[in-house]
């Protein structure tokens, strides 16, 4: 049996983890999250976290080990080159268990940057950081991105508005260097993931099916993370702080705080969900190499057979 990794992607609510967990068991293989989210402890349900247990220092999903969930402190923060660092380490000891690794989510910029390569950028700074987090706040989105399209057009070009965390990232590599964010790439980062790195799956879902499974899900989940999200505050963590930064985590904040109703809240949640699986979709389409598996409904989710 080849040890070359598998990748498993595909948008949010599209059912990853359970084809992941039923590969693993069949190949002898351990999974790698690449979500960004779920790496936080306290998020289970708002982040769709894989339900498992800790047990001999390992988090375990039906026995499967189950990488990079469940290990930050809220404050704490995570981006690409912290994954690139932790997988690489855990990567090699499943390889060295003579396992296969599994890497499965749906954070586009983490899989890129692990077996592509990451632009030498210069690393964040908090105090920046949080200047142009007061801004966002203060004056909105739409004010950094025109902020940003003045310094730099093609970053802006290739950055919406609505993902203010790269907009913010782009306006903090500017002051830090003085230089564009886009004179700083290579290109490199950008290109397709080469099939003798990795077997890549991509789990294509009708649209229209896809938009059903975030309705429903947001609809079941908005409880559970309104709950999540007011224990955290009760913990003493700050509203802003990294973790509850996460997708649909400010908007069931804002119901607490009497601003969204419920109503509002779950229509919001589901948009933003939408536009962050449109990106999701742009981004995996880069991939050639891809094993396309078709997928219009829970029926074909559960009878998919993926032979290695």
């Amino acid at each position: 049996m080849s040890k070359k990794p598998i990748i498993i992607v595909a948008p949010t609510a599209s059912g990853k983890t359970d084809v992941a967990i039923a590969l693993a068991k069949k190949i002898n293989g351990e999974i790698i999250s690449v979500d960004s989210r779920q790496v936080y402890k306290y998020l289970e349900k708002g982040t769709a976290k894989p339900e498992g247990k800790w047990q001999d220092g390992k988090y375990l999903v039906d026995d499967v080990p189950y990488h990079l969930v469940d290990i930050l402190e809220p404050t704490e923060t995570f981006d690409a080159s912290k994954f690139v660092a932790m997988a690489s380490k855990i990567s090699l000891e499943i390889l060295q268990r003579k396992k296969t690794p599994i890497f499965a989510g749906g954070t586009g910029m983490y899989i890129q940057a692990y077996f592509v390569g990451m632009d030498n950028m210069p690393k964040s700074n908090p105090k920046i950081r949080a200047k142009l987090q007061a801004e966002a706040e203060k004056f909105g989105k739409d004010y950094l991105h025109k902020k940003l399209a003045k310094i730099d057009r093609i970053s802006a070009s290739q950055i919406p508005p609505q993902n203010i965390q790269r907009v913010m990232r782009a306006l903090e590599i500017y002051q830090i260097s003085g230089k564009k964010p886009s004179s700083l790439k290579t290109g490199a980062f950008f290109e397709d993931i080469p099939s003798k790195k990795a077997t890549i799956l991509y789990l294509n879902w009708d649209k229209e099916e896809l938009e059903k499974r975030i309705i429903l899900r947001t609809n079941q989940i908005f409880e559970p993370m309104v709950k999540e999200a007011k224990a955290l505050i009760e913990k003493g963590f700050a509203k802003d702080c990294p973790a509850l930064k996460s997708l649909g985590y400010k908007e069931a904040i804002e119901f607490l705080d009497g601003k969204l109703s419920k109503k509002q809240a779950i229509e919001k949640i589901v948009i933003l969900t939408r536009q962050y699986a449109k990106r999701q979709r742009t981004w995996f389409a880069r991939y050639k190499n891809a094993e396309k598996i078709s997928i219009n409904s829970q029926k074909d989710l559960e009878n998919i057979n993926i032979v290695q």
